[in-house]
């Protein structure tokens, strides 16, 4: 990964609810579309990170709260590292896999559409010490 210049593109804070979703899909489109991604990898990107804000809602905080979801977008060189803190008990991240794509039922793909989508995935401790960070790493193409 170029470590060359880094720049913040987006940064947000907001509740762990559905609503708060289509705001945060807006801002992620405008700031990777800015930072050079094609209109095919934008979309794909904001899938990938809708899906990472929907599982946090759903399984790290247990359904819709009050409770903050902090996110944020960095330009690095050719890549951009997306970042998603959560302030619930911290999970197992060998518990995070997808399903298999054999397995059809409603739910569950998820994880596999963000592994496919992104370059880098992985769970790291957060700087506060608590919670959850989902550190995902795309080039741009």
């Amino acid at each position: 990964m170029s470590e060359s210049r880094s720049k913040r593109v987006l940064q947000l804070r907001f509740a762990a609810r559905a609503a708060e979703l289509k705001g945060v899909r807006e801002a992620v489109r405008e700031a990777v579309k800015g930072c050079g991604c094609s209109a095919k990898s934008s979309g794909d990107i904001v899938l990938a990170t809708d899906e990472a804000c929907q599982n946090i809602i759903r399984h790290a905080y247990g359904g819709e709260s009050d409770d903050v979801i902090e996110f944020e977008i960095e330009h690095r060189g050719d890549v951009l590292v997306f970042s998603l803190v959560d302030h619930a008990p911290a999970i197992d991240p060998s518990q995070v896999k997808p399903r298999d794509l054999d397995d059809i039922r409603p739910g569950g793909l998820g994880t596999h559409f963000i592994r496919r989508v992104m370059d880098e995935v992985e769970f790291l401790n957060p700087p506060s010490g608590r919670g959850n960070l989902l550190r995902m790493v795309r080039r741009i193409d």
